[in-house]
């Protein structure tokens, strides 16, 4: 056998380099860019050129699929949001809600640095003047709440208070996980850096160094669920047996 010369692993980098670079742009590929930098080193990080460099283009190449930073920033949220599932497959509302509720926790810390994105970007934009994917999430739910037997404004309603305690799970525990100090430590007040507040100023917070490092975000997750959806039940069948 003839000996052939291969790339040594420098070489075979370059050249990989190269090969995407040449790939054709598409609004996918950029977005997925955006958020591959996003990820990476936070939202700041994000600019037109930053993203023309990481996709070898010229930075103006990009306007033909965002035409502005605010646009890919909506992108980005868009991105995310479409990997939250959209399909009806037959469960019921309550087995929908926890799906959806686990699938987005999931996103959530896949994404950290995406979480302010998805709670901020809403502000600045109207709600019709939004990517369709970030309002899939709101048909599909009211849709499945409607079908359950909610009216239409209490389907809302209900979709806002889901929503509401969501966004407000994630951000919790993404509070928790970057409350450890020292993750070698096996003193929970010493590991969460607790030992630094004040006693008679932080009785409470002192005392509950150990609930307060044995986090689980999914159980806390279902918990708070279970006292959603079990006034939702009782909204909509007043008297049914709770789960």
């Amino acid at each position: 056998m003839p000996n052939v010369e291969r790339p040594t692993g420098g070489e075979a980098s370059q050249q990989g380099v190269r090969r995407s670079r040449r790939e054709p742009l598409s609004r996918e590929r950029v977005l997925q860019a955006a958020l591959a930098l996003v990820d990476a080193e936070g939202v700041d990080a994000l600019s037109m050129r930053r993203l023309a460099r990481e996709l070898g283009c010229n930075a103006m190449a990009l306007y033909r699929y965002a035409p502005s930073r605010d646009a890919l920033l909506d992108g980005v949220v868009e991105s995310v949001m479409a990997e939250l599932a959209s399909t009806r497959d037959g469960a019921d509302w309550e087995d929908q809600l926890r799906r959806t509720a686990h699938d987005f926790r999931n996103l959530a810390l896949a994404h950290p640095r995406v979480v302010p994105l998805l709670a901020t970007r809403p502000l600045s934009t109207p709600l019709g003047l939004r990517p369709l994917g970030t309002l899939r999430p709101l048909e599909m739910l009211v849709a499945l709440l409607v079908d359950a037997g909610f009216s239409p404004s209490d389907a809302l309603h209900v979709y806002r208070a889901y929503f509401g305690f969501l966004y407000g799970h994630v951000l919790t525990e993404l509070q928790e996980v970057a409350a450890v100090a020292n993750p070698e430590e096996s003193n929970d007040l010493l590991r969460l850096g607790l030992h630094r507040l004040p006693p008679r100023e932080f009785p409470h917070v002192r005392r509950l160094a150990s609930e307060l490092a044995d986090y689980d975000g999914a159980t806390e997750l279902d918990q708070g669920l279970d006292i959603l959806l079990t006034g939702l039940l009782n909204q909509l069948r007043p008297g049914a047996p709770t789960r």
